[in-house]
């Protein structure tokens, strides 16, 4: 099974950045104004990267079965997936306040960077792991 892990790896890397991309582009075109981030298409796409993404990341954690909760930032990262999804639900309603909406999209941002942080450093604070004495 270990042989498999570089590919799938690569995989959920690739998944990673086209739907932080796409999430980017989305959101902040539809805070604009624009109604293409809506079509059925662009959404369709945003399920299957994300479908591929959470496959991905559900073999890796597969392959390494006591990963998850003997490494405390998969943990973390885990948490972090879950605050990521619910700002970005908020941050691409049509409706409600557009402040509300991108406080919740700058949110999701940041919770989609600090996800990236955790990956690099596999520590639970992330990018702080090196500020910290």
């Amino acid at each position: 099974m270990m042989e498999f892990y570089l590919p799938v790896k690569s995989v959920h890397i690739c998944a990673v950045a086209l739907s932080g991309m796409l999430f980017l582009l989305r959101g902040g075109t539809a805070l604009a104004g624009a109604r293409w981030p809506y079509a059925a298409p662009v959404r369709y796409a945003s399920y299957a990267i994300d479908t591929v993404l959470l496959s991905a990341a559900l073999m890796l954690v597969t392959m390494l079965p006591a990963a998850l909760f003997a490494n405390h930032w998969l943990t973390a990262k885990l948490v972090l997936v879950v605050v990521y999804i619910a700002f970005g639900v908020f941050a691409l309603r049509r409706h409600g306040a557009r402040r509300g909406r991108a406080a919740c999209y700058l949110a999701a941002l940041a919770s989609y960077a600090t996800i990236i942080g955790i990956a690099i450093t596999h520590s639970p604070l992330g990018p702080l792991t090196y500020m910290l004495p």
